[in-house]
């Protein structure tokens, strides 16, 4: 607690919010959820920070970095990096073969799944998915994530005004169970979907015989 508030407290928190939610999508040890949650707990018991505008910076911060990951996909250097991880490979190839039929959704879904926002960000840039759906599917997303995350928060330390701490416990707590709530409906209807309409996970994508293929650098609905 003596790291975090003075850091709820002051100007420099917007900033790292969407610098945080910007980097996350290549490197998701970042603690971008976190930081919103914790805004969130304090904003409902000290009053500090603002979190309509953290919610909004984190929201612009998350859209930049799926442009980010999205121009890396696109990029040469984009099948050089994902080929570096055999997992991340198989779940890009896994992912590009179901996006023309559904790629809006799974960019709004994979915000919420770990792991998932990178893999689908990068699929889309390396099967040259069109760029304005991607777009709106991307902000979509950053906007419900922020609102998600930030009322989070808010609820915790609502019901622990007295103790912050306790507050952003129990808002991580309560992003984790519903994460966990989301996965096993996911992995629920799975089990029940017809064959080859299951959606990819990173599970299923390390049991895939396959490689991250370079024929997938075709327009979406095209190859």
């Amino acid at each position: 607690m003596a790291l975090i508030e003075p850091l709820m407290t002051s100007p420099a928190l917007y900033p790292v919010v969407a610098g945080f939610a910007a980097f996350d999508v290549l490197f998701p040890v970042i603690p971008s959820e976190g930081a919103v949650i914790a805004a969130g707990v304090f904003a409902a018991s000290a009053g500090v920070p603002n979190l309509p505008l953290v919610m909004a910076v984190a929201a612009a911060g998350a859209l930049v970095g799926d442009h980010v990951a999205y121009g890396l996909g696109r990029s040469v250097l984009g099948p050089r990096l994902i080929r570096r991880s055999k997992r991340l490979g198989k779940a890009v190839d896994a992912i590009g073969r179901q996006l023309d039929k559904r790629g809006g959704t799974m960019v709004v879904t994979s915000r919420f799944v770990p792991g998932g926002r990178t893999a689908v960000t990068l699929a889309c840039g390396l099967t040259a998915y069109p760029l304005a759906r991607f777009s709106r599917a991307a902000g979509l997303a950053a906007v419900l994530w922020s609102l998600y995350t930030g009322a989070i928060g808010f609820v915790g330390g609502a019901a622990f005004a007295a103790n912050p701490m306790l507050g952003l416990v129990v808002g991580i707590g309560l992003s984790l169970a519903i994460t966990g709530l989301v996965e096993l409906v996911r992995h629920l209807a799975d089990r029940h979907a017809p064959p080859g309409t299951s959606a990819p996970k990173p599970e299923r994508a390390q049991r895939d015989s396959g490689v991250c293929r370079t024929d997938l650098r075709t327009p979406a609905g095209h190859g």
